[in-house]
């Protein structure tokens, strides 16, 4: 197995055992306002997708390239999806507006 591959490997291992536990330990109220530091990481997920996304030569094949657009296309649905839903959220704790009153009584 390649060395690079196996270090690869190992950082996905550890960072879905980390976010697995981290989210797993937010009670459940906390959540819709964890939204946006979720988006901020579907962001950076999104911009790291883009390197294997857009790379040729070398060690990438063709694989790597279809792999990496797939994964851009699922982080940009997560980070659109996410700020949809936080700005639904947010609209939910603005005060309405209240009636005009009628003149003249």
């Amino acid at each position: 197995m390649e060395q690079s591959l196996l270090v690869s490997c190992y950082i996905f291992v550890l960072a879905a055992f980390l976010g697995h536990h981290v989210i797993h330990r937010v009670p459940p109220l906390l959540h819709t306002p964890l939204m946006a530091g979720t988006n901020a990481i579907a962001g950076v997920s999104l911009v790291a997708s883009l390197v294997p996304a857009g790379a040729a030569g070398g060690d990438w094949t063709m694989l790597t390239t279809i792999l990496g657009t797939i994964a851009v296309f699922c982080a940009s649905i997560n980070a659109i999806g996410g700020f949809m839903i936080t700005d639904r959220m947010l609209k939910m704790f603005k005060k309405k507006k209240a009636a005009p009153k009628a003149k003249g009584h």
